[in-house]
């Protein structure tokens, strides 16, 4: 599959994608490992927007790419494999936080391992605004700022009208900014 398939940049080139889910189909296990490389980031970012824990957040990212290859014959080319890829992904956390039956966890699990240009105090800080959130606005900000998805994506993948998830980030922005100003 890597020889004859063109790099996929961006990670969420429909065609790209497509050529990756046809080998799937054909039980091309390199192109699993080319889709996996493409798409890992973005349902990383989205399992841990939704759980909150990085451990279950990278036990949803290796389940959801199994059952993705499981189920690659059922894709139909139709539709945007990337929304296919990332319902698989909702499911699987769904699952998870069925499985947990309990609140979730604080954010602090996302920052335990900050890049070194973090600093402490940032972290605290950083962790102090979040916890000012919702949790359905901080999965909003956290898949649109450190995921890249946007408001149209991430109003499809949380099942929430476009209008509410623009009012709801809007809202959290204001939320963060008076935060930081404190």
């Amino acid at each position: 599959m890597r020889t004859d398939s063109p790099a996929c940049p961006s990670g969420l080139d429909k065609a790209y994608l497509e050529n990756c889910l046809a080998g799937m189909q054909t039980g091309n296990k390199e192109a699993l490992a080319d889709l996996y490389l493409a798409a890992s980031p973005a349902v990383y970012g989205f399992a841990l927007s939704l759980l909150k824990n990085r451990q279950d957040a990278e036990d949803v990212l290796h389940d959801t790419f199994i059952s993705a290859y499981m189920a690659a014959g059922s894709y139909r080319f139709a539709d945007k494999p990337m929304a296919w890829i990332m319902t698989i992904a909702r499911n699987c956390c769904l699952k998870k936080l069925r499985e947990r039956r309990h609140a979730a966890e604080d954010l602090s699990s996302v920052w335990e391992s900050p890049p070194e240009a973090v600093s402490t105090e940032e972290k605290l800080l950083l962790r102090e605004c979040l916890l000012r959130l919702t949790d359905e606005e901080c999965q909003i900000v956290l898949l649109h700022a450190v995921s890249g998805f946007r408001h149209r994506e991430i109003a499809q993948f949380m099942s929430l009208p476009l209008s509410t998830v623009l009012s709801k980030y809007s809202r959290a922005i204001k939320k963060l900014r008076r935060s930081l100003q404190e």
